[in-house]
Formats: C-alpha cells, sequence, structure tokens
C-alpha cells in the first residue's frame, strides 16, 4: 500500500480531506439572514435593521408558544407535593414541604418537557428578594418574585436567618411559579397510609344510620368513596363529625 509522501519537517504533502459538510447547520440556515446578507452587500442598512428586529420577534413568539405548549404539558400532569417535615417548638406545630422535596419532585416533573428552573437572590437592607426563574431550552423564560426580611424567629443567627429566609422563599417562589401547593397527605397521595378496619367501617356507617346522616354526602366530606378508604388517622374526625350531627 502506497505511504504518502512526507516533507523533511514531517507535513505530509497529501492534499487535505474534505472537511465533511455539517448538515444541519446548513438545513437551519435562515431565509431571512441570507436575505440580510444581500442586503448588506447592497448597502441597505436601514432596511437590514428593521429586517433583523422582525427576524428576532419572530423568533422570540416561537420560543414563547413552545414554552407555554411545554408548561401546559407538565401542568397537565403535575407532581404531587407533600408537607414532609413537623415543625414542633412550645405549643406551636405545623407540618411544611421541605425544599428539597419541592425542588426534587417539580425538577423530575418538568425535566420531560424541557424546562427547568433556578434562583436569582438580592439582599437589600433587611429585605431578601427571590426569583424564581422557569426556563425552557427553546430560550423562553418567566420568573415569579417574593420577598421578605430575615428570618430571626428562635435562636438564629444573623447568617441562620438570612438562610432561613432565603429557603422559605425558594420554596414558595418554585410552588407560586409553577402554580402547585402542598397537600396536607404525608404519605404521597395516601396509598400508604393505614386505613381504618372493616369493624370500624361498619361501625362508622352504622353511626351515620343512628344519627340520621347522609352516608354518601358524608363520604365526600371525608374525601373518600368508601369508608374503608378512610385512614385510621382520620377516625377521630370522622367520628366527631358524624356526632356534631347527632347534637
Amino acid at each position: 500500500m502506497p505511504q504518502p509522501a512526507i516533507r523533511n519537517d514531517g507535513v505530509s504533502l497529501e492534499p487535505d480531506k474534505e472537511e465533511p459538510v455539517n448538515e444541519i447547520a446548513t438545513q437551519a440556515a435562515s431565509p431571512m439572514l441570507a436575505l440580510a446578507d444581500k442586503m448588506v452587500q447592497a448597502g441597505q442598512i436601514g432596511d437590514l435593521k428593521q429586517l433583523l428586529d422582525m427576524h428576532r420577534e419572530w423568533e422570540q413568539d416561537q420560543a414563547r408558544a413552545a414554552y407555554n405548549q411545554a408548561f401546559a404539558a407538565f401542568r397537565a400532569n403535575p407532581p404531587h407535593i407533600y408537607k414532609d417535615k413537623e415543625v414542633r417548638y412550645s405549643s406551636t406545630r405545623y407540618k411544611h414541604a421541605t425544599l428539597d422535596h419541592v425542588a426534587g419532585e417539580i425538577g423530575k416533573a418538568m425535566a420531560p418537557h424541557g424546562l427547568s428552573f433556578r434562583w436569582e437572590t438580592k439582599q437589600e437592607d433587611a429585605k431578601i428578594t427571590v426569583t424564581c426563574w422557569i426556563n425552557h431550552v427553546a430560550g423562553h423564560r418567566e420568573g415569579t418574585t417574593l420577598s421578605a426580611p430575615a428570618d430571626t424567629s428562635g435562636q438564629k443567627n444573623a447568617i441562620q436567618a438570612i438562610g432561613s429566609a432565603v429557603t422559605y422563599l425558594q420554596r414558595y417562589s418554585l410552588l407560586a411559579a409553577t402554580g402547585l401547593a402542598a397537600s396536607e397527605d404525608d404519605d404521597g397521595a395516601g396509598v400508604s397510609a393505614p386505613k381504618i378496619t372493616e369493624e370500624q367501617a361498619e361501625d362508622l356507617r352504622a353511626l351515620a344510620e343512628e344519627v340520621g346522616a347522609d352516608w354518601p354526602k358524608f363520604l365526600k366530606f371525608m374525601g373518600v368513596t368508601e369508608a374503608s378508604q378512610l385512614p385510621a388517622k382520620r377516625l377521630h374526625d370522622a367520628t366527631t363529625a358524624l356526632e356534631a350531627k347527632r347534637k
């Protein structure tokens, strides 16, 4: 097999091989930009600026339309956000969704639609401002902004007070930007929560008949279609509601 000719300095004398054509880039070339090149050659600079502005607006409209379509698909099958942490101090007790849970669930649900999010944080004097940006791969983005002072509750030092406020604002700006809310259900839609027993379900139905309660309406009030679906932790609430009907 003949070897390529080599110069004394080691450089091949063979002609360079033709570089492969980037077909994607060629196909993506815009006819409008080709027209712009002709206008530059013709010295039509004023008309060129107007043409490029029109092209830029067209691209923005396309990106906005792609964003809206992707966001609609995301909202058609939203993630389930639940309050996964209970806070207790003194006589106060409440539950809330943690930032890692909110961000993790929303991020996973957004990714298949080309959506993502990020936060922008600013601090001016005593006020902390967080903007949550929802971005789409086509280039369009939309933001939601919330502000609050540093969280000085408890025994936080200055840095902890700022960090707590930022975390709070990140969590709620993301929920606001996506139109989602955390559920009271702490077990992920209640599928794995222990349910009342068959005997307890029968007792509830008997109590409903005793107090003259509308059973289908009562089940709807409790958020279930059958008594056997009622979480065990809500049995007391159900009983109390029926007893109130008696009174």
